[in-house]
């Protein structure tokens, strides 16, 4: 076998294998022989039919299995011998097929690309520091407090944030359109279910009361026949309900898992969760910021088979999120909603598993199972959780993954100037939400540069 590699970018290759055609003959007669053994034709034995006949009309089809397998055996010698790290499958072709002639293919292939970290020194991180008051555990259970109150008719007029039984029906101009009607709806006023100012105008409305609401759809609103086009809704109000908040009492506390009804177990359970929140809020926040500059700090040659493996895993996350079932084909989602968050992901993982390999960092079994056991707190039997997942080799890897790249943060947290933030809880929650949005904006912004400049 006589093998060549081209190198025809920084990430792709090029290889040349031919392979003697003795050897494809060789194997195609054996196979051929097989075959005859089994073969049944009118006219002959079983096993008796002759090896010209069998040529016929068996050869080609034999040969071409021959060829596939060699090549794709020889490919993966190939690779081997040459120490290449393929990023994805290659495209292989056959350049000479042909019996008594030596038999060539080209394998053209994207590898990983070689990266010399650049360190991140100098790049400015704000941790927040964050304590969770007394008066954040107020406001939480309030927040509890009306995820489980129940609506309760009210004899005033409907205030922002209260439950209107309705009957509605839409025109453009003089005509109804369809879907634009319902009856004995529930619309919460100020819950944004409905179109910008249709909630607004029903402020003050009471029971039985008729109102005709006029308001116009947007400009990309799903609808085309809609979209920017102005309506009226002739409304029938027939209830106007307000939140009936329940107390905070043995009854209340034993909906979240406080069996005795302990109001000061509640809190303090209260409290430890969003400790851990605001923890991982905060984490959340350093490792976003860590991680942007080590992507301004190092330039990575993607490999586009690898953003399609990532474009086509957030697609499919894109799917179940929107409930279009496991059958929906996800190559209808068209690549470019997307594939700069793809790229994205490409090159954090690139970089970070350099930081991994670089510094030789390890997650050991007794550091999976503590990451496993605090991870299992969230719920209610945590023995069952942590068994379930040391008992499974996939989870158990994504935890060491999930550990490994928090090292790698750590390592490069080293290299930055970190400053101390005092925020509040909501504010720590708030920030780490911002600073997704502005990591997202900002990485469209690049992509869209490189387009510009390519």
């Amino acid at each position: 076998m006589q093998v060549s590699v081209d190198t025809t970018s920084q990430i792709e290759r090029r290889i040349t294998v031919q392979v003697p055609a003795a050897e494809i003959d060789e194997a195609v007669n054996t196979r051929l022989k097989d075959a005859a053994k089994n073969v049944r034709m009118d006219g002959f034995r079983r096993g008796k039919v002759p090896m010209t006949v069998i040529r016929q009309r068996y050869g080609s089809e034999v040969r071409n299995e021959v060829v596939g397998e060699v090549m794709r055996e020889r490919y993966v010698r190939a690779i081997s011998e040459n120490e290449l790290n393929p990023a994805g499958l290659p495209q292989i072709e056959a350049t000479v097929n042909e019996a008594g002639k030596d038999l060539e293919f080209v394998a053209t292939l994207e590898i990983y690309p070689e990266i010399t970290l650049a360190s991140i020194e100098g790049a400015e991180v704000e941790r927040p520091v964050v304590e969770v008051s007394e008066a954040d555990v107020d406001e939480m259970i309030d927040t509890l407090r009306k995820q489980n109150a129940e609506w309760e008719v009210v004899e005033r007029a409907a205030e922002d944030g209260d439950q209107l039984t309705i009957d509605f029906q839409g025109f453009l101009g003089d005509e109804p359109f369809e879907g634009g009607s319902a009856e004995g709806h529930d619309l919460v006023i100020g819950s944004g279910s409905f179109i910008p100012g249709f909630e607004e105008q029903l402020i003050g409305a009471t029971a039985s009361d008729d109102k005709e609401l006029k308001v116009t759809f947007p400009e990309d609103y799903q609808a085309e026949n809609l979209a920017g086009q102005e309506a009226t809704f002739k409304v029938k109000v027939h209830a106007v309900k307000g939140q009936a908040l329940p107390e905070v009492d043995a009854e209340f506390v034993k909906k979240f898992g406080v069996d005795d009804g302990d109001l000061d177990k509640f809190r303090a359970e209260v409290k430890k969760n969003m400790s851990r929140e605001a923890e991982q809020a905060v984490d959340n926040r350093v490792k976003q910021q860590v991680l942007s500059a080590l992507q301004k700090a190092n330039e990575v040659t993607v490999p586009q088979a690898l953003v399609q493996q990532e474009t086509d895993g957030l697609k499919r996350q894109a799917a179940q999120q929107f409930g279009l079932g496991e059958d929906f084909d996800v190559s209808q989602l068209p690549n470019e909603l997307f594939e700069e968050q793809a790229r994205s992901r490409v090159e954090v993982g690139l970089l970070l598993a350099e930081v991994i390999k670089v510094n030789e960092l390890e997650a050991s079994d007794d550091e999976i199972r503590a990451k496993v056991q605090e991870l299992a707190e969230q719920y209610q039997e945590p023995e069952q959780v942590v068994e379930h997942y040391m008992g499974n080799d996939q989870l158990k890897t994504q935890v060491k993954s999930a550990i490994l790249e928090e090292k790698a943060v750590d390592v490069l947290l080293e290299q930055a100037s970190v400053k101390d933030v005092e925020m509040s809880y909501q504010d720590v929650l708030a920030a780490a939400q911002q600073q997704e949005e502005v990591d997202e904006e900002e990485s469209s912004e690049e992509a869209g540069e490189e387009e510009r400049q390519a």
